[in-house]
């Protein structure tokens, strides 16, 4: 039988790390879509597929596991599962609105490369 650990609220720099700017976006489409802030986590994680071998995954949520990792950023909750988070940690999103586009932006660096639209990576 496996142990699992509680779930912790990490406030350090490990982790997933969510911009001000990513932030701002995440509160901004939670109040578009009129969900109750004080239960919304955004879920980050990776699922097979892609360019490049791993997606990330982003998702609005008020479910939240047992064995999820819990971070605080700017004021939005951010969930990630144990597996997820062993290719994500210290991984960096970002918002970004240019000319070229608008969107999430992951900065990793744990993938050794990512295909060029940024949404996949192999490690």
């Amino acid at each position: 039988m496996a142990l699992t650990q509680p779930a912790s609220t990490d406030t350090s720099a490990t982790g997933v790390i969510l911009t001000e700017a990513a932030a701002k976006e995440i509160h901004k489409i939670i109040q578009e879509q009129e969900l109750d802030a004080s239960k919304v986590r955004l879920r980050v994680g990776v699922k097979g597929g892609g360019c490049s071998g791993f997606s990330y995954v982003l998702d609005l949520t008020e479910n939240q596991k047992e064995t999820d990792e819990v971070f605080e950023r700017h004021g939005v909750q951010i969930v990630c599962d144990p597996k997820s988070l062993l290719y994500l940690s210290g991984t960096t999103i970002d918002f970004r609105d240019e000319i070229m586009g608008r969107g999430f932006v992951f900065q990793n660096p744990n993938a050794t490369t990512s295909c060029g639209c940024g949404s996949s990576f192999a490690v």
